[in-house]
């Protein structure tokens, strides 16, 4: 028997002897949802209490189109994509949108955010040819679209107008331009891109009104003294992009940013438009504020306006579910009917739902399928998912039948949502045969059930099993992952076995070659600096340094501030060393340095101090941290007090 597997019985052993001590609360051991999991989440219609037909014609399920991103046809999107841009395009959208909107540009452009040439010929038939204004919506879109390869040029004009039009990047505009560009290897636009972005956010830091506003909302009261205040200090009319920012801003303020949409409406002769509705839409579509929304939503609709695709987007993902779903409906009511993603992203939210409602599963399908559109797999899964995560496992086995019916046969995913809902109600020998039936029906379990079913019995208190598990899955010829090693570390730590954790965790390391996560690690390194363990600790450091990990001396350096010696601050110094210099950055210890000093611990602070660098002690953040002020003293010998210095300290 080699050292690897007897590492591996160790740790079997060590788990059959773990007794049931204090439960650490660990949050990732709560089986209401598979962590970290890649599964789809999607769901399918089928009522547990209602046969299928109810909701549709099964057998005609294929004579439709399926739902997917495609548009509908005859829709102006559709003509855009059929073929490529000519003066016979132009004349068919002329018929198909004869008025242009904020709420059918934005639609267009979230369809076509995977094509940037035709985005592109849209963009300029919409601005140069039919004279459209475009809010910043529209423009963000585009540059998210045109952040790629081929588009660069386009891209930067498209800022640009931008920036010549006052227009401020947000956050959330920025880092999804970011991950773009990077996705595509642009480095040369991405230096460029957060150049851009800093020097358009040193402008709009400069804007005084703007602030102002934000300030005055923020730290008082609605009242009529801040109305005559912003009356004195504001220039009317407002324009469309003043007021869009200042809702933006006041996002975390629901209530508060209505008041101000409510004021402007009625100052100068201020009227809101679609861009300013949906603005505020998105600010109120949260929990806390959703009578509001509603009202305003009505309100919107009897002017006229509709809820663009890119507001529409966002609010799925904030609002209650309930109401997100509302919403849905209320879209497919309308002209720009959600498609495939939107319904995935609910059917997903609904599944993380700690008790996902049926019902609200059934809606969302149920309208698709209204719309004439067929059932993909991934909606079978989806509602097969929900079906088992609540228990109904007869109602989930005739899901796959009818997915079979429907042309799909299971797989690892679909089987392994079983698995995950079977180990939730602890029926764990019913989810082991589940494995075996896998595997005689030729779908092989592969790593992330099986390592769902060690999580099961993890979570369940039951590590010895899970170790077993792991073993035969190991004669399965199937290899552990960083996440496996993740649910069995947090086994290990449920009951309270620190050190075991520790061992198994280099066991794996050493046999499997894994790579553990930064999580891991982190976890680790907590809770062995916990329970003093820092020579352990350090080694997990080390070892995280050689993973390309960034170092997480935190829990270290708080045990070592208040229980540790200076010799154990040297070497977690050591630890922290520059990949270049191979020494410790001014910045490690001055930290560490600070953490005993803020602990009380002066004199271990001193001696740290003496037996650092010159360069350390002459740092403006020491002198002050010690009291020195601007004193000078002469460089002296690493390890030795220099007299001056010891002057001050007595004083």
């Amino acid at each position: 028997m080699n050292r690897a597997n007897k590492i591996l019985n160790i740790s079997i052993r060590l788990a059959t002897s773990l007794t049931s001590t204090r439960q650490l609360g660990l949050h990732s051991l709560a089986l209401t949802q598979v962590n970290r999991f890649s599964l789809l989440t999607q769901s399918p219609p089928f009522s547990p209490d209602v046969k299928p037909q109810t909701y549709f014609n099964h057998s005609n399920l294929h004579q439709n189109a399926f739902f997917s991103s495609k548009p509908e046809p005859g829709s102006f999107v559709d003509v855009i994509l059929s073929s490529d841009w000519s003066e016979e395009t132009e004349i068919e959208l002329e018929k198909l949108i004869p008025e242009l909107t904020h709420e059918s540009v934005v639609y267009a452009l979230m369809k076509l955010i995977g094509n940037p040439k035709k985005s592109l010929d849209f963009w300029k038939w919409v601005c140069v040819r039919k004279g459209f204004d475009p809010s910043f919506v529209p423009y963000g879109l585009m540059l998210k679209c045109l952040a790629c390869k081929d588009f660069v040029e386009e891209f930067w004009v498209i800022a640009s107008e931008m920036q010549e039009k006052g227009f401020v990047i947000d956050n959330r505009l920025y880092f999804n331009v970011l991950s773009n560009l990077r996705k595509h290897n642009l480095d040369k636009a991405i230096t460029d891109w957060i150049k851009f972005y800093k020097n358009m956010c040193g402008v709009a830091a400069g804007n005084e009104e703007v602030n102002y506003v934000l300030e005055l909302i923020k730290g008082s009261d609605w009242s009529e003294e801040v109305e005559g205040k912003l009356e004195k200090k504001l220039e009317f009319p407002l324009s469309e992009y003043f007021v869009f920012r200042v809702l933006g801003e006041l996002w975390e303020t629901p209530l508060k940013a209505l008041k101000f949409f409510k004021w402007v409406s009625s100052c100068g002769g201020y009227e809101h438009n679609s861009v300013t509705y949906n603005a505020m839409l998105r600010v109120l579509g949260k929990p806390g504020s959703v009578q509001e929304f509603w009202e305003l939503l009505d309100e919107m609709k009897s002017e006229g306006f509709g809820v663009d695709y890119d507001s529409f987007i966002k609010m799925l993902r904030t609002l209650p579910i309930g109401d997100a779903v509302k919403l849905f409906e209320t879209m497919m009511d309308g002209p720009y009917k959600p498609s495939l993603p939107e319904c995935i992203l609910l059917l997903r939210n609904i599944t993380r739902e700690s008790d996902p409602d049926m019902e609200l599963a059934n809606r969302v399908v149920n309208r698709c399928v209204a719309e004439g559109n067929v059932l993909t797999k991934q909606v079978y899964d989806g509602m097969h998912r929900i079906l088992c995560k609540i228990g109904k496992f007869d109602e989930a086995k005739e899901i796959i039948q009818q997915m079979r019916d429907a042309g799909y046969e299971p797989d690892n995913i679909t089987y392994s949502q079983e698995v995950f809902g079977l180990c939730s109600q602890k029926r764990f020998e019913e989810a082991c045969n589940l494995l075996d039936q896998m595997e005689a029906e030729g779908c092989v379990p592969d790593i992330k059930t099986w390592t769902i079913l060690i999580q099961g019995y993890c979570t369940a208190d039951q590590v010895d099993e899970a170790l077993n598990c792991l073993l035969k899955m190991k004669d399965k010829n199937v290899e552990p992952d960083a996440e496996t090693l993740e649910v069995l570390i947090y086994g290990f730590l449920s009951k309270n076995k620190v050190v075991g954790a520790f061992k198994f965790l280099i066991g794996m390391v050493d046999k499997y070659s894994i790579k553990p996560w930064q999580s891991t690690y982190k976890l680790m390194i907590e809770k062995l600096a916990e329970d003093g363990k820092l020579e352990e600790a350090f080694q997990l450091l080390s070892m995280m340094k050689k993973h390309d990990h960034p170092a997480y001396p935190n829990p270290i350096v708080e045990y070592i501030s208040e229980s540790g010696t200076v010799d154990d601050a040297k070497k977690l110094l050591s630890l922290l060393s520059s990949k270049k210099t191979q020494t410790p950055t001014s910045a490690a210890y001055v930290r560490v340095i600070r953490a005993f000093f803020e602990k009380g611990r002066v004199s271990e602070a001193q001696d740290l101090l003496y037996s650092s660098p010159y360069h350390v002690r002459t740092l403006s953040e020491i002198r002050n941290l010690f009291g020195w002020g601007q004193a000078k003293f002469p460089r002296q010998e690493r390890g030795t007090r220099p007299k001056q210095e010891v002057a001050f300290i007595e004083e």
